[in-house]
């Protein structure tokens, strides 16, 4: 079968060729009879012909069309949730969400920028699987663009992130307001956002219960599950109630020790994790309370940031470009009860 062509839509609908790419691709900088944009629309759906969204959007001065790009959140089940949340959020906005996983490769995440630039995207979300500080590419200078998961501590670029500190003492709470006192915290050995967020949090619950920060309570492992394994005599010689563990394959390792130890979670000590990693935290026994990463929240929020941007930029005209200096935009992290605490 041939292929439907614009004029052939023209003709069928008895107008002009540019009166029918006008009215295909809903240029409201010429003036058309709605009667006429009907009837161009119906010819054209009646042939089955499919306008170039490229064109489209050259013509409408507006592409609909948003990048993101990652070094690995696409290909993890875990953190793909920041991508379904920044599709869902794009859909409501009308928009296409356009998905590069560069898995960390400088060279795929060049030719990525030029494509994304060359198809005139509307900006762009860069996404780090580890919530880190980065310094950004300079292609991101060249359109709107927002940080996810990651942050650029000059404040370039509007940066949407988990909000560490709160995560920290919402783990820590859950444990006080069960009535526990004397809490361990086994934290990354690793300085990162998260090791030194989640440790600062966990100061403040406790000192909001007026309870003195103990330095020895704080048990430093790597943060897998060789590492909770391997700290969880360490915990017990603290004689902590309750632990707090950095993340949930962290708990899940101290799970195994606490069981080779004789002791029971949380008749002997009770646990909370971080993350939320459900493939581990729901199916560990007894299931563990943990506290969320709120993933899906951070595409939606990145999705709704740039957009701002993208509307701030069109009314600046060019000036957007290192005239303004962003603080960083926190996500809460939800607590998640399960049955790893216990009631003192």
């Amino acid at each position: 079968m041939a292929k439907v062509t614009l004029q052939d839509v023209a003709k069928a609908a008895g107008v002009s060729i540019a009166t029918a790419s006008w009215a295909v691709n809903d240029n409201r900088n010429v003036r058309i009879p709605e009667s006429t944009r009907r009837k161009v629309r119906k010819a054209a759906d009646s042939l089955g012909y499919h306008h170039n969204a490229l064109a489209r959007g050259l013509a409408r001065g507006c592409s609909d069309i948003i990048g993101f790009i990652s070094d690995g959140v696409a290909t993890s089940p875990f953190a793909g949730q920041v991508i379904q949340g920044a599709q869902d959020e794009a859909w409501r906005n009308g928009k296409i969400l356009l998905v590069v996983n560069t898995n960390g490769k400088k060279d795929v995440e060049r030719k990525t920028f030029a494509f994304m630039l060359e198809h005139q995207v509307e900006g762009v979300i860069y996404s780090k699987w580890v919530h880190e500080s980065i310094t950004p590419p300079s292609e991101l200078d060249k359109v709107p663009a927002v940080l996810v998961n990651c942050y650029d501590e000059r404040g370039r670029f509007p940066a949407v992130v988990p909000n560490e500190v709160q995560g920290g003492a919402t783990a820590t709470r859950l444990l006080l307001e069960a009535g526990h006192r004397r809490i361990a915290f086994v934290n990354a050995i690793t300085p990162s956002p998260a090791s030194l967020g989640r440790l600062e949090g966990y100061k403040a619950a406790l000192a909001a219960f007026g309870i003195d920060f103990d330095s020895s309570l704080v048990v430093p492992a790597n943060a897998d599950q060789e590492g909770g394994y391997g700290a969880a005599e360490k915990v017990m010689a603290t004689d902590a109630t309750a632990v707090f563990c950095h993340n949930d394959r962290t708990a899940l390792g101290l799970y195994d020790a606490l069981r080779e130890l004789g002791k029971r979670v949380p008749d002997d000590i009770s646990v909370v994790g971080f993350d939320n990693q459900e493939m581990i935290s729901a199916h560990m026994h007894p299931a563990l309370t943990t506290v969320g990463l709120p993933q899906y929240e951070l595409g939606v929020m990145g999705v709704r940031t740039l957009l701002r941007q993208c509307g701030r930029n069109e009314d600046d005209g060019d000036e957007h470009v290192v005239t303004r200096t962003f603080e960083p935009i926190f996500v809460q992290c939800p607590a998640v009860s399960r049955d790893s605490v216990k009631r003192l």
